[in-house]
């Protein structure tokens, strides 16, 4: 049977699992299945955009509550500059508390961002980042994950099925089905987005 929204999915479990005493689990065993491709997929329609004002003084903004890596920063000036990350200590190293004006440079303090130097007026930022997944329920019926990769979404959700079942054979055969789809969308979203180039790796500031 395809595999197109929640409902569809949850039978599809359930009739590979054959068993009908796990009805109330198997939401969650999806959910657990969406955690984890939120921890290790970095899609493009996983890909979000914020904007936020910075106030002369001071140097923190709060990040999005949806949060999970962080792939560019970027001042709304003109021409628009790039900011470069730093850690913490390293920010502090090389912008002392005092210093004021357009900030160059940001770092990571729990749930904000602190940018150095200390804005010195008000400034827009737009940050670029990667947030978690877009989770399915009877409201939300549908994602792109799941239209483009249900076995993905299959496969984990039987993987967290074998786990509470404390089947050992068939979480490790769910569990290698599972990585291999991760690993085929991963490889997928990376030639969609270096065709026809070569491919530089960078680090993300993430979680």
């Amino acid at each position: 049977m395809a595999i197109g929204n929640y409902s569809e999915l949850k039978t599809a479990i359930a009739n590979f699992l054959a068993r009908d005493d796990l009805t109330d689990r198997i939401p969650e065993f999806i959910s657990l299945a969406e955690a984890r491709m939120g921890r290790e997929l970095g899609t493009r329609s996983q890909t979000k955009r914020a904007n936020a004002t910075l106030t002369a003084g001071d140097a923190f903004v709060s990040l999005p509550t949806d949060l999970r890596s962080i792939r560019s920063i970027k001042l709304n000036t003109t021409p628009a500059e790039v900011l470069e990350f730093y850690t913490p200590m390293a920010l502090d190293s090389y912008y002392t508390s005092s210093a004021t004006g357009k900030p160059r440079a940001y770092t990571i303090f729990g749930t904000e961002v602190k940018f150095a130097p200390t804005p010195d007026s008000a400034y827009t930022v737009e940050l670029i980042y990667g947030e978690g997944m877009d989770e399915l329920s009877d409201s939300n019926s549908s994602n792109t994950i799941l239209t483009r990769h249900p076995d993905a979404y299959l496969y984990g959700s039987l993987g967290a099925a074998g786990v509470y079942l404390m089947d050992d054979a068939k979480t490790g055969l769910y569990e290698q089905l599972f990585t291999r789809a991760i690993t085929e969308i991963k490889r997928e979203e990376a030639e969609s987005q270096f065709a026809g180039s070569a491919l530089q790796m960078k680090s993300d500031y993430g979680e």
